[in-house]
């Protein structure tokens, strides 16, 4: 039987988020969800969080478009001058990540201040009383080696073992269709990184799934192609990683391109019950010593 890990990113983000999160995961279809550490509605989310101790808690680690834990003044290279705000795009970010102008010195820097940030969200989140379950990030900015090392040296010193394998499995990114030529372009170049990522988790002594369902229809996921999806599913461990919400007033003041979206998620959400051949689990319930984390085909 696969077992499947549902996951709700941007807890935090607005209380119609917070909201549509809890009622899924109390219907008895959502088992996770990643929190925000400094969003518009994080203290709310805590709280929800507390409340509901069956939800499986992860730090959403926000690098990019987002506002840091820490003052600018102690990750300057990080936060940007201007307004003290992350940059606000993955393209952004992944261009100076990689700049070729960059020194040595400045990408040490870097590192240095992604593993203070990472640091300070998972500590905000865990001094609240929340046990944390894993980490991920937001807009899986951890895909990238050199956001990666300072992501997991961040969590391991706080105690977490667990990580989101941030690629789209092969098997899924076949079994959906009508998907944008460039969005399919991009997480397929995007795949090449995998291997490595990996090398890396299992090296830190992380464990992970054996892939990821949901990156590819991010924005696109409604009932036909989860149902499309959840039928291709290997007898393996899968994180599904899903955007559900309310489009209000709220959504509609903060920067996301998933707005109208999320309604639609968290109605096909709720088809979950219809494939009861599939054994919904959090992060908690897979080896916490890396012998999960092999290559999902």
């Amino acid at each position: 039987m696969p077992r499947l890990i549902l996951n709700a990113d941007d807890f935090g983000l607005t209380s119609g988020v917070n909201r549509a999160i809890v009622e899924l995961h109390q219907t008895g279809v959502l088992t996770s969800t990643t929190l925000m550490a400094n969003a518009p509605a994080s203290d709310e989310a805590i709280e929800l969080a507390l409340a509901n101790k069956g939800l499986g808690v992860g730090c959403h680690v926000v690098l990019a478009d987002g506002l840091p834990v820490l003052s600018p003044l102690e990750i300057p290279n990080l936060a940007r001058r201007t307004d003290g705000t992350f940059r606000e795009t993955l393209g952004r970010f992944v261009r100076d990540l990689y700049s070729p102008v960059s020194t040595t010195s400045l990408r040490s820097a870097l590192a240095t201040e992604i593993e203070a940030e990472a640091t300070a969200q998972i500590c905000r989140l865990q001094s609240r009383g929340l046990h944390l379950t894993h980490v991920d990030t937001h807009k899986h900015t951890h895909m990238f080696p050199p956001v990666l090392r300072p992501v997991l040296r961040a969590a391991r010193a706080c105690g977490i073992t667990r990580i989101r394998n941030p690629f789209d499995s092969a098997w899924s990114r076949r079994a959906v269709a009508g998907i944008p030529w460039l969005r399919r372009a991009q997480v397929t170049f995007l795949s090449g990184l995998e291997a490595h990522v990996l090398r890396i988790i299992a090296e830190h002594g992380f464990a992970t799934t054996d892939g990821t369902i949901g990156v590819m229809i991010t924005g696109s996921l409604d009932s036909v192609s989860l149902a499309r999806t959840l039928s291709h599913m290997p007898e393996c461990t899968w994180e599904l990683v899903t955007h559900p919400g309310y489009h209000d007033a709220d959504l509609d003041s903060v920067r996301t391109r998933l707005k109208a979206s999320r309604e639609i998620e968290r109605q096909a959400l709720k088809a979950i019950v219809d494939f009861p051949k599939i054994e919904l689990i959090n992060f908690e319930s897979i080896a916490s010593n890396g012998t999960d984390a092999s290559i999902g085909s």
